[in-house]
């Protein structure tokens, strides 16, 4: 049976903090639904209401396109270990860019990712757990580092390059207000 709570507990915060995956949904009024696996070293609670999360750079830029027509964002935590435990984070999000000042604010709290695209603040005003007991028990062995191996590899000039040529609209053909 699904539980909702208005905040963040401090237990809550624990669990988000020991996940290695995180889900990030979005969508516009009209066209795809995007739903979007997240790792990494890339996501803080701020408070019992607030989190950002750094987006990297990836093949598309659905979720900056969806959070400028439409704020809405679900976050899904779930537990592949141990206990058996799903948590949704409801609520309006902001995307920030690097010629932002809140995204070089924020910044400051994750660790260096040559990848770094915008960062997502999200207001939150719905917190779920749910069981989860048909969640599949998975061991976590390493995160992967393609990614960052990938952006160091191209440098930060290839980066805008790849973000103008892949991350500028969604695949619905919504900007996504990257500038270069």
């Amino acid at each position: 049976m699904a539980t909702f709570y208005d905040h963040i507990s401090s237990e809550l915060q624990g669990f988000i903090e020991n996940q290695h995956i995180f889900f990030v949904a979005t969508a516009a009024a009209e066209g795809t639904i995007n739903l979007s696996p997240k790792g990494m070293d890339s996501f803080r609670v701020v408070d019992q209401n607030k989190i950002i999360w750094l987006n990297l750079t990836g093949s598309g830029n659905e979720t900056a396109a969806h959070l400028l027509k439409n704020k809405r964002m679900t976050i899904m935590f779930c537990s592949f270990e141990k206990k058996p435990l799903i948590l949704r984070l409801y609520g309006q999000a902001t995307i920030y860019h690097p010629r932002d000042s809140t995204y070089l604010e924020f910044l400051s709290q994750f660790p260096a990712h040559p990848g770094a695209r915008q960062i997502v603040e999200m207001e939150i005003d719905r917190v779920q757990t749910s069981c989860g007991f048909a969640v599949p028990m998975m061991e976590f062995v390493e995160d992967r580092n393609v990614l960052n191996t990938w952006a160091t590899n191209k440098g930060g000039e290839k980066i805008k390059q790849y973000w103008a040529d892949r991350n500028t609209k969604s695949i619905d053909g919504f900007k996504t207000n990257i500038i270069l």
